[in-house]
């Protein structure tokens, strides 16, 4: 079901968008849990060691996926708001086009380049092998990957957020089954939990782009749209290409950051595997909540209705910080107790390793949060140059500090330390920005006139 998001109190309008949102990615983190869970409970050690560490190469893919997804999604959802649905089908085919040349590309790029990259990451011999094995069987499932997101941005676009909800909630349930089947029944080790999530996601992409076709097929539009379009392709691309380097170049980073982890053995890479699963998971819900606040700002600003969009901020950091407090709780009282569902109680070294991570980061996901909200605004109004300076800014100072830190402290303990200090910098930054382009209080005069024509 479409829904308008230039209509109705805002904080009521958000709310209604981004639980589904929120639900969502709850269910998108269990196929990256259950890999971790299974692969650390019935198969061992190395096994979570090297699922951890491909993971963090797989976020290379995920980063141009989730940029397709973002440059999709606003300028979509500009259309939306502006009433234009004829465009608004031009936008969508011409993003699965492009979208569908670069998943080529990067499938090629993949097959070719995730082994030279394993080694330069210093990854250790006793797990290399199934790193491999899982980034193999992970890139020939990248069309699904970029597909699906595709069609969850075009989703989100058009105010619904319950139809991925629906799908996300079945695959990954699915999934968690299938992983177990095939490891335990089929004894297929590392190889099962890379083809359970290879189906699963197989078997939800397909529906979803199958519902979004016939959801486009009811919109009236005047003529026939045409199927490629190089003025909107060059719009998307102006939101696409800055998310795409933001994810990107943060994956880079954390492969970096892997690679000194590396050099701390398999004990303290299977203890970061576990606790950066479990990080991810509030990390994402947060950026999913800026996500649908960049489609409330798009389709504001679509509409005219700027003065809708500081109030929609107001309401995602009440949300955000809602987030945080549960979390935050959790995992410094009981996190040794998530933990234990990814590895055996004898993985001392890797307990206490993830244990310590997350009670340095925790406290901060009050600080990391509010810079992921004021980011949505900024993207949802295509302010992509301060939304980057942020990013980088965090990054930076992430790679930098985790080198050094873990110099000067000899353990990887001043590792996890870069991450308060890079996160707390730029969320000064992106207030700052987000302040700038909405000073005092909300504004009724638009930002322009009908950005997308």
């Amino acid at each position: 079901m479409n829904r308008d998001l230039t209509v109705g109190k805002p904080e009521t309008v958000l709310w209604r968008f981004c639980l589904p949102l929120f639900g969502s990615i709850i269910f998108q983190q269990l196929y990256n849990i259950a890999d971790s869970l299974v692969a650390g409970k019935f198969i061992g050690e190395n096994a979570l060691a090297a699922v951890g560490n491909s993971y963090e190469i797989t976020l290379i893919f995920l980063a141009f996926a989730f940029g397709c997804n973002i440059g999709c999604s606003v300028i979509v959802s500009q259309l939306f708001g502006a009433r234009e649905y004829g465009r608004l089908k031009t936008a969508v085919s011409t993003a699965c086009i492009f979208g569908a040349v670069l998943c080529g590309i990067l499938m090629l790029t993949g097959m070719l380049g995730c082994a030279p990259l394993l080694h330069l990451i210093r990854t250790p011999k006793e797990v290399f092998a199934d790193s491999q094995l899982y980034l193999d069987i992970y890139v020939w499932g990248l069309p699904f990957v970029f597909f699906y997101n595709l069609a969850t941005g075009i989703f989100s676009a058009l105010g619904d957020s319950k139809t991925p909800f629906y799908f996300l909630a079945a695959s990954s349930t699915s999934n968690i089954a299938v992983d177990i089947l095939f490891v335990k029944a089929f004894d297929m080790g590392v190889a099962g939990v890379a083809w359970a999530t290879f189906l699963c996601q197989g078997i939800s992409c397909i529906l979803a782009v199958f519902t979004v076709w016939r959801r486009l097929g009811r919109m009236e539009a005047p003529g026939r749209p045409v199927w490629f379009d190089w003025d909107i392709l060059k719009k998307i691309l102006i939101v696409a290409v800055p998310s795409i380097l933001q994810q990107s170049f943060i994956s880079i980073g954390n492969i970096m950051i892997q690679g000194v982890i590396n050099g701390f053995g398999a004990p303290v890479m299977a203890g970061y595997s576990a606790a950066v699963k479990l990080n991810n998971l509030v990390i994402t819900s947060f950026t999913t909540i800026g996500n649908g606040i960049s489609n409330f700002s798009a389709q504001n600003l679509g509409a005219n209705q700027s003065g809708r969009i500081r109030d929609g901020f107001r309401a995602g950091l009440k949300m955000v910080w809602c987030l945080c407090v549960p979390f935050c709780f959790f995992y410094i009282a009981f996190g040794g107790y998530f933990l234990l569902l990814f590895m055996k109680k004898s993985s001392a070294g890797a307990l206490l390793t993830g244990r310590q991570f997350l009670w340095i980061l925790s406290p901060f996901y009050f600080v990391i949060s509010a810079k992921l909200v004021a980011d949505g605004v900024l993207r949802g109004v295509s302010a992509m140059r301060q939304f980057m300076a942020a990013t980088f800014t965090d990054l930076i100072l992430r790679v930098m500090l985790a080198f050094l830190l873990s110099a000067l402290t000899g353990s990887a303990l001043g590792i996890w330390c870069a991450w308060p200090i890079g996160w707390s910098i730029a969320t000064v930054l992106s207030i700052t920005f987000y302040r700038r382009r909405f000073p005092g209080k909300s504004i009724s005069r638009p930002l322009c006139h009908n950005p997308v024509k």
